[in-house]
């Protein structure tokens, strides 16, 4: 991750969150088109998940694949990378050598699909949702796929072969990678070995949450319609949702944004209910104004910016580092009917872009593993690596030192990641805290974890969908 960037982020990832299932038929139209082969579909599958095992994310190599492909080829890419500690494991038993890449990409992508769902056990063992297809079907179909690539057509009796392989020896393969963690919690080793270390008595709970696909929560922008008249207007439409937050609301399905009343309008954002407590716990205790200047300070998408001005008149400065997701800043606010100043600037060097008058508030959304954000964005935990924290600990240090300078006595700091390791939020936060004597912990939610799992541990199951993983940490600045 470049310094300061933005970490990966729900709505700014990929164009659809919520993709429809693999082969699901596009919109009726003046001229209704044959949905898109499964074959077809698992070759860009096994492309993108190749991809990511080259270390490049989905957000840019998801936007390369076709428009009429893409959703089905995101949903079955999600669900591999949700299960690709097992497939590999599984991969690894059925070849005797290590296979070209490409062909370990579709064989991966393939043994995803026949693994067989299992609910989850009261110890939050694995648990598999979603995609079925009958298992002909799938080594049919992935045998189609190799066909189609130079780089696998060889190779195509070989991925027979294996797969059926699979299918005849499936229980005993199953039962032979059981015990391996990787296999069955879907994470890296070091990953699993931090939620052990950070999370003692909840990180099975956290990894199986990652495994399950996150719900769609919007939020409603309370500056162009009310919640309760949004919600009818969606239960006109026949869709179901119910109230999270102060702002939320939790579809019961997923829709696209474009279905969405009044999207285009601004009423409503894609928005995580983890995500939406930002502006509340900044804003909240105080009347605000124009007078008041914040500071969002790693802003983009503008998801959190845009809920501040939906709350309070604000004076409000957004900064990126990047200059592209600085244009996705403006849209959004244009969108919703705000007004912010964006710059691109990095906001470690307040040097280049401050003009030397101090915040009432700043929000500090610090770059991180997105290691809470797993469930929306499975590529996440196969692209960081263990280094990555200690890195990325380091940018947060140096933000929050930067930033903490430009605060007003009395003035107040929120400090965010959608990270659940303690480095990236509560040990980082009682070291700040050490090191400034005019710092001041003010109540706040501290780790929420993903899942029905919030708030360091505690449960709620009245959270519909449950939260992404988030720290929250709210610091005031003692007056002289």
């Amino acid at each position: 991750m470049a310094p300061h960037s933005a970490h990966p982020n729900m709505d700014a990832h990929v164009s659809n969150p919520h993709p429809t299932s693999p082969s699901s038929p596009p919109s009726p139209g003046p001229e209704p088109r044959l949905a898109p082969s499964l074959a077809t579909q698992l070759h860009q599958t096994a492309l993108c998940v190749l991809a990511v095992e080259q270390g490049r994310s989905l957000s840019d190599v998801l936007p390369q694949v076709s428009t009429a492909l893409r959703p089905g080829v995101q949903a079955l890419t999600f669900h591999v990378l949700r299960h690709l500690g097992s497939a590999r494991a599984l991969v690894t038993r059925l070849v005797q050598r290590k296979p070209d890449a490409t062909v370990q990409a579709l064989l991966h992508s393939a043994v995803a699909l026949l693994l067989p769902e299992e609910a989850g056990d009261a110890e939050g063992a694995r648990q598999r949702v979603g995609l079925q297809y009958a298992p002909h079907t799938v080594v049919n179909q992935a045998v189609d796929a190799a066909r189609q690539d130079r780089n696998t057509h060889r190779q195509a009796a070989f991925i027979n072969a294996c797969l059926r392989r699979f299918l005849r020896e499936k229980d005993a393969l199953l039962a032979d990678v059981a015990g391996q963690p990787v296999a069955r919690w879907n994470h890296p080793m070091w990953w699993i070995e931090r939620l052990q270390r950070d999370h003692p008595g909840h990180w099975q709970a956290i990894l199986a949450a990652n495994n399950q696909p996150g719900p769609m929560v919007l939020r409603i922008n309370r500056r162009r319609t009310s919640r309760t008249d949004y919600l009818q207007a969606l239960q006109a439409m026949g869709l179901s949702a119910q109230a999270i937050g102060e702002d939320g609301l939790v579809l019961e399905a997923p829709q696209p944004v474009e279905r969405l009343p009044g999207f285009g309008r601004g009423h409503c954002s894609v928005q995580d209910g983890a995500a939406q407590m930002a502006a509340g716990l900044l804003l909240e205790g105080r009347e605000w104004s124009m007078a008041d200047r914040v500071l969002d300070a790693c802003a983009a998408p503008g998801g959190k910016t845009a809920h501040l001005l939906e709350r309070a008149e604000l004076n409000l400065l957004a900064l990126d580092v990047d200059a592209r997701r600085c244009v996705r800043i403006h849209d959004n606010l244009r969108r919703l009917g705000l007004s912010a100043e964006v710059q691109c600037a990095d906001a470690g060097q307040p040097a280049v872009w401050w003009d030397g008058q101090p915040f009432d508030a700043i929000l500090l959304d610090a770059p991180c593993t997105a290691s809470g954000i797993v469930r929306r964005h499975p590529d996440v935990r196969w692209l960081r690596r263990a280094a990555d924290v200690d890195a990325l600990v380091a940018i947060q240090h140096q933000l929050l030192e930067a930033l903490w300078p430009l605060l007003k006595p009395g003035g107040r700091l929120l400090y965010c990641t959608c990270s659940v390791f303690r480095a990236e939020g509560a040990d980082q936060v009682q070291a700040f805290l050490e090191r400034h004597t005019d710092a001041a912990l003010q109540a706040s939610p501290g780790h929420l974890l993903p899942g029905t799992v919030i708030a360091d541990g505690e449960f709620n199951e009245n959270v519909p969908g449950g939260y992404d993983g988030f720290f929250y940490a709210r610091i005031d600045k003692a007056r002289p």
